[in-house]
């Protein structure tokens, strides 16, 4: 459906690929995301050491990330470097491709239940998701967390909708980070502990990401632990920030004083 590619890679491109032989000078390996073209992975481009035997680095059938050096489109020729291909960067691209692949196999499964063909399915459909979203997987992540309505929104059709985001409540766990501070507040107002309730209580009700949870807790007065759960560390530290700044202003315009540690 929508992953596989049937033009090539452009030099420069990270991409998937599975390894089908192994020669003294190098090996042969077929590319996932481009209909299984084959590309050479030369012995000097496996490792930035020497290497006495390539297969102490590649096996047949092993999925690597390869960085895409040259393509003669005419000779159908494609170099290709392991070497150059940074931790952060296979990590990154291996969760997407992993990503994709999962999609694809959820829009099948809802094709396969209303008893239309995946082809079909992804025309009225994923196009929708990808193109409000950004990609397939971005978008069941949010109909796995907020329902159908992430995808009608999209514009996908009301019976196609509840039927994927069924399967993806189903199949995909929202990853989710938990990050912690504690506040310290003092208010010697004759209602100041009513002040500090107040503002805590304020502050749980501050505009958040629809995916995130806050938790304050009481430690021993006068310190409080706020607990942020969301979906990735940018949202997070940001409703920290803004809960505490919102929290200590409050008591300071009171008269009291407030400070902030972040766990």
């Amino acid at each position: 459906m929508s992953a596989e590619k049937e033009e090539f890679p452009e030099s420069g491109d990270l991409v998937i690929a599975t390894v089908k032989a192994i020669a003294p000078y190098g090996a042969y390996v077929t590319l996932d995301e481009y209909n299984n073209k084959e590309g050479l992975l030369h012995t000097s481009e496996v490792s930035s050491t020497w290497v006495k035997n390539i297969r102490d680095h590649v096996r047949e059938g092993q999925k690597v990330v390869l960085k895409v050096l040259r393509v003669d489109i005419e000779k159908k020729h494609i170099d290709l470097s392991l070497r150059r291909v940074a931790g952060p960067e296979r990590k990154e691209k291996l969760l997407g491709w992993k990503h994709d692949r999962k999609a694809e196999s959820l829009l099948k499964m809802a094709a396969e239940k209303l008893g239309i063909t995946p082809e079909a399915f992804y025309e009225k459909a994923g196009q929708k998701i990808e193109e409000y979203y950004g990609g397939l997987y971005e978008g069941l992540e949010e109909a796995a967390e907020l329902g159908d309505e992430a995808l009608t929104k999209a514009g996908v059709p009301g019976n196609m909708a509840k039927v994927l985001a069924e399967i993806a409540q189903t199949k995909i766990r929202i990853p989710k980070v938990t990050i912690r501070g504690v506040l310290e507040l003092t208010c010697f107002k004759p209602n100041g502990v009513g002040i500090i309730r107040g503002a805590l209580i304020n502050a749980k009700n501050i505009e958040k990401p629809p995916d995130a949870k806050i938790g304050i807790y009481v430690i021993g007065a006068p310190r409080y632990r706020v607990e942020i759960q969301a979906r990735n560390y940018k949202d997070a530290e940001r409703l920290l920030s803004n809960i505490s700044e919102t929290v200590i202003q409050t008591i300071e315009k009171s008269g009291g004083k407030g400070a902030f540690k972040r766990e």
